[in-house]
Parts: C-alpha cells; sequence; structure tokens
C-alpha cells in the first residue's frame, strides 16, 4: 500500500487530535510535587500508551505511524510525505533564528514555547544536532538555552551557537575549537572602521538617541536597539533616527580610512547613504521617510569608498534594531563553521528564520542542495518569497513547533525500510 493511502487510513481511522493531546500532556507536564496531579499524569500515560498500541497493532510499521500521529496532525504528516517524495532524505541538522522565529514577541510573550523546547530535546536525543542562528550577543543566547534546554544539552557537543550573526561560534565540548572569534580575520581597514564607529556611535550620539537607544553589548557588530519596547511606534522612530546616524559615522569612519583617496570627509555621508539606499529597498525608504535621501546616485560613489562598502553590511530591523556588521562575516559563514566543528559533512539542514540574515543561509543551502527553508508568516518579504519558491514551509506566529512536528514525521518516515510499510 502507498505510504498515501496509509496516512489517509491512519488520520480517518484513529482519534489522532485525542492521542496527540495526551501526548503533548505527558510530555510537557510541569513538575509538580503533588500526589493527585501524579496520579493524573500517569493514567494520561497509560491512555496515551493504548492508543498508541492500537495503531501499532493495525500497520506493519506501527511504530513509526504511532509515533507519527502522537506527534503531527494530519497536514503537516502531509506535508513531511511530500518532502520525503522531494528530497528523500531526513533532516540531520536544525539551523534555528530565534527572535521571530522559536519565539515572539507578540505570540509567545518573548519565550520559546514549552513544546518547542521539548521537540528539540527530542531531536537531540535522536542524534540531530543543533546550531542556534542568531543575532545576539553569546551571553544572552547561552543564558536562556541553558534555562530551555539544560546545561546537558547545551554542553553535549551536540549543540552550536552561531552568535552576532555570525561573527563568533560557540560549540562546548570540542576543546580548542569549542569558540572561534571569526572575526580576528578580518582586514585590519575593516576593523578600524568598525573600531571608529563604536567608539563614537553613543558618545557623539544627538541627545534624543543618546537617551532613545543603546548599544547591544557585541563583541564586534555595532547595534542599536531601543530603549522602548521593540515593534512600538516609538522604537520605530528611534531606529529610523539611529539607522541614518549610522550611516553617516559609517560615511565618516570610511572617508578616514581612505582619506588618501581624495575622498572628502564632509561628503562621505552622502555617498554612504547614496550606496546602502540602492542596496537595500528598506533603508531607501527609511532615508526617503526621514528626509535624509541623497541626492547622489550609486553609480556616483568614489570607488574607494565604494570599496569598503562592499564589505560591510548595513542592516535595518523596523522597530528592533540598525546594525552595521560586516559582509565577510554572515550567518551563512558562521554556520559552515558551525557544521566543521560539529563533522557534519553531508548537511541537510532545516533552516527557520524570518529576516534577510536568514535569507542567506536559505538560499545558501538551496544552491548546494542541502536543506529545507522555514519561515513565520511575519518573516521579511524576501524571507517568505524565498520560502513559498521552495517547499511553501510557513507558519504561524509563535508556532514554531508545528514545522519541527513536519520534520518530525520527515525523519519518522526517512527511517523507515521501505518494506516495511506495505
Amino acid at each position: 500500500m502507498e505510504r498515501y493511502d496509509l496516512l489517509y487510513r491512519l488520520y480517518d481511522d484513529f482519534d489522532t487530535a485525542t492521542l496527540r493531546d495526551y501526548q503533548e500532556f505527558v510530555d510537557v507536564f510541569p513538575p509538580v510535587d503533588s500526589r493527585v496531579a501524579l496520579e493524573h499524569w500517569q493514567n494520561a500515560n497509560d491512555e496515551l500508551h493504548d492508543r498508541k498500541e492500537e495503531i501499532r497493532e493495525a500497520f506493519a510499521a506501527g511504530e513509526t505511524f504511532a509515533e507519527i500521529a502522537a506527534h503531527a496532525g494530519r497536514d503537516r504528516a502531509f506535508t513531511a510525505l511530500d518532502l520525503h517524495a522531494k528530497h528523500g532524505r531526513s533532516v540531520n541538522v536544525l539551523v534555528l533564528d530565534v527572535d521571530e522565529t522559536l519565539r515572539s514577541a507578540g505570540g509567545t510573550d518573548n519565550e520559546i514555547p514549552r513544546d518547542t523546547l521539548h521537540l528539540l530535546t527530542e531531536f537531540h536525543e535522536s542524534g540531530v544536532p543543533i546550531v542556534i542562528c542568531t543575532g545576539q550577543t553569546l551571553e544572552n543566547v547561552k543564558g536562556f538555552m541553558v534555562q530551555g534546554l539544560g546545561s546537558g544539552i547545551v554542553h553535549s557537543g551536540d549543540l552550536s551557537i552561531v552568535y552576532e550573526a555570525g561573527t563568533g561560534v560557540f560549540t562546548p565540548g570540542h576543546g580548542a575549537e569549542t569558540k572561534q572569534l571569526l572575526y580576528e580575520d578580518l582586514g585590519c581597514e575593516i576593523v578600524s572602521v568598525f573600531d571608529e564607529i563604536r567608539s563614537r556611535i553613543l558618545p557623539e550620539a544627538p541627545e534624543h538617541l543618546r537617551h532613545g537607544c543603546h548599544l547591544q553589548g557585541n563583541e564586534f557588530n555595532v547595534t542599536l536597539k531601543p530603549n522602548s519596547e521593540v515593534g512600538s511606534d516609538r522604537a520605530r522612530e528611534t531606529i529610523d533616527d539611529g539607522l541614518v546616524y549610522e550611516l553617516d559615522l559609517l560615511g565618516e569612519a570610511v572617508a578616514a580610512e581612505v582619506g588618501g583617496s581624495g575622498v572628502d570627509a564632509d561628503e562621505a555621508g552622502e555617498w554612504v547613504r547614496a550606496y546602502y539606499a540602492a542596496e537595500d529597498p528598506e533603508i531607501r525608504g527609511v532615508l526617503g521617510q526621514q528626509g535624509a535621501f541623497p541626492d547622489a546616485e550609486a553609480d556616483d560613489v568614489p570607488a574607494a569608498v565604494a570599496g569598503v562598502c562592499e564589505r560591510i553590511d548595513v542592516a535595518y530591523y523596523e522597530a528592533d534594531a540598525a546594525e552595521v556588521g560586516s559582509l565577510e562575516l554572515n550567518k551563512v559563514v558562521g554556520v559552515e563553521a558551525a557544521f566543521d566543528v560539529l563533522g557534519i559533512d553531508d548537511p541537510f539542514a532545516l533552516v527557520m528564520g524570518d529576516s534577510k540574515s536568514d535569507l542567506r543561509v536559505m538560499e545558501w543551502v538551496a544552491e548546494n542542495d542541502a536543506g529545507i527553508a522555514a519561515a513565520p508568516d511575519h518573516a521579511s518579504r524576501d524571507t517568505l518569497d524565498h520560502v513559498l519558491s521552495t517547499d511553501e514551509l510557513v507558519f504561524d506566529r509563535g508556532k514554531s513547533a508545528e514545522m519541527l512536528r513536519a520534520v518530525y514525521a520527515l525523519n519518522r518516515l526517512a527511517a523507515l525500510n521501505g518494506d516495511r510499510d506495505r
């Protein structure tokens, strides 16, 4: 019998919705010191076992179908089957953004949901390495990952953290390779530009910016964050102003670096605005709204200035952050370094993310036939366009667990012997 027919039979003949309710209750039941509560958990666990046993007895590959039914709804199970038919292999590494992907300020109170954490634990226990790939600082990420997954998983040797969007990689348990400072390999001229911006950005900021934002505690990138709530109108105003200010500071730093090339420092801000307005439509829009749109065109930018800008990334995250980073250091570079340390020679990754920095990783795995991409429905337009044009793996805000369930089912299906499910 074809697997599609088997899945139809599974979801038509069995009460899989109730089965999943029991599974989720058993998985995420909070630790309590109550005999009555523990008896309730035990009764639920017994009922879960009995319902799974009915499925085990009904299919030749009953264990596989029982676990799929307990973890994934009908739609996600058929998504998994479509993915297996298209790609023919299981996911062997998870590459996961955090903010607005695993957790959402608008959907999960900025906490990683317990069902998501439990599924990550199940992937870890099945031998699938996890790469957390984020723009946040290492200390922030280490803190909430230890709190959410436990120190044992974080320090197992099978979890890696790509932090500050690829400027460093932290993989506990790997000796000299545990922490890699990728920014140390950059040229001295680029490092000088960043040092100049970092030393001036807050001391010389206009008063409303100095009091309205702070500098994220990065090791290398220069990231302005609003003091007000992310996503609020006030945060948007602060970050829009901060973006223009960052571009002008970048222009002055670039002019200082290429000063012998006939570049006037007074014009450098104009050149840099023109360069990045042409590179990024979101930056172009902010400059227009702020009345800071350059008179110059990108083609007019002096070669010496453009040569430095080609190596520097300016990222705008609406009502969240304005960041200067290195194009030579991005999440792709960080993920490749993490894979090397983890010993993943033939990756087929699930990449989950919402932003342009995540899109680069998605495009990289697509170009190398090295994985699949998923994004929340509020992701950036370009990110959503990519996901919809590949495997259409889009999930609701705060529902990252749904995509993990689909991949759980995919891996279960991929592990089946070709004859066992007939």
